[in-house]
């Protein structure tokens, strides 16, 4: 897994450059965003259980069909797989967030899983829908922690939900 900070010198070293201003403004809004990203991953770990059950319950509020007979989440393992699925986007949505790179992501989570999931018949509208409300509710806890600009964590769910999403061809 690469950082931002690994992914800049790669990108420089691949074309021979020395660092310039921009690389150097980049690593260092890196860094000076080092401790609130870790404040952030911490408040969303601490309640990550909270928060996969809440937009669980979000998600299926909103599309009940996804919890009656013959929809994906019906029976119970459905729904718990549903349930660690929406863990595993959110405990990788951390790492992201931690390292402020989008790689983790690529190599651990994103890889494959759409087609996966079109073989298997489960639809991506309602997994990208629940992405977004982890989202919503993950910033919720980054700023009860006391983190004012919140941006950050938006990154990587948004880069989940539009590399999962339909692609125009």
């Amino acid at each position: 897994m690469r950082d931002a900070v690994t992914n800049l010198i790669k990108n420089y070293d691949v074309a021979g450059r020395y660092f310039d201003r921009n690389a150097i403004d980049s690593l260092k809004s890196y860094f000076e965003s080092g401790t609130k990203r870790v404040q952030a991953a911490g408040a969303i770990n601490a309640n990550a259980a909270a928060i996969v059950k809440q937009a669980g319950s979000q998600l299926f509020e909103e599309q009940p069909e996804l919890i009656r007979p013959g929809g994906n989440a019906y029976t119970t393992r459905r729904y718990a797989a549903c349930l660690r699925d929406m863990d595993y986007y959110l405990r990788y949505a951390t790492y992201a967030i931690v390292a402020g790179s989008m790689d983790v992501l690529d190599e651990r989570v994103l890889q494959g899983l759409r087609e996966t999931y079109n073989s298997l018949g489960v639809p991506i509208g309602p997994t990208v829908r629940g992405i977004q409300i982890m989202k919503d509710i993950a910033k919720e806890q980054a700023e009860a922690a006391g983190i004012a600009d919140t941006s950050f964590v938006d990154e990587p769910f948004d880069y989940m939900t539009r590399e999962l999403s339909e692609k125009d061809i």
